[in-house]
């Protein structure tokens, strides 16, 4: 979702029109994963949760589209406020220990190897852990314009802020991020 949704699709969905229901959630679904996905990471070496949590948030879409209504804002904020709760539960779940995932025994494993899901893993260990020092909104900006792929003007919308204001938000955040790196990854995490 890196362009703006027509508002014409998104009233034709909203009343029921069922190949505009499909086409919304085929522009909409792309960038969710990837939301979720930056957003909760690698569960056991997949994005089996995140891709869970993604289809949570196509469904809680579908519940509310009939309830929709334009109030000036682009479409991708009311998703990515739905997304950004959904997140939160799936997070506050994965606290708890309630996630449980399912494995398929006789499904063949074609993961990376032991070593290759180490290092992937201390790799995205280490960015979490860069990411977490930075304020929430920055932290935000940087999931969604990065790993989604919004445009400022996208983000500004669902997070209140203006365009220019989420590009100057990205431009500290990425700053500040380069100074933690240049400290060393290890000292991050430390």
């Amino acid at each position: 979702m890196t362009t703006a949704i027509e508002p014409e699709l998104v009233h034709l969905a909203a009343h029921g029109d069922q190949a505009a229901v499909a086409a919304l959630l085929t522009n909409v679904r792309p960038g969710l994963v990837r939301y979720c996905r930056a957003r909760l990471g690698r569960v056991g070496g997949a994005y089996t949760t995140a891709d869970d949590v993604a289809q949570e948030v196509c469904l809680a879409v579908l519940k509310a589209l009939p309830r929709y209504r334009d109030q000036g804002r682009p479409f991708s904020a009311f998703v990515f406020a739905i997304a950004a709760n959904k997140v939160a539960d799936a997070q506050r779940a994965a606290l708890r220990g309630a996630a449980v995932i399912d494995a398929d025994l006789e499904q063949v494993d074609t993961a990376p190897g032991p070593e290759q899901q180490a290092v992937a893993t201390d790799l995205a260990r280490r960015l979490s852990v860069l990411l977490h020092r930075l304020p929430d909104v920055q932290r935000e900006i940087i999931t969604l314009r990065v790993a989604v792929g919004l445009t400022a003007e996208e983000v500004g919308a669902i997070l209140g802020m203006s365009a220019p204001a989420v590009r100057v938000a990205q431009s500290r955040a990425l700053s500040r991020l380069r100074t933690l790196a240049g400290d060393g990854l290890d000292e991050v995490a430390a």
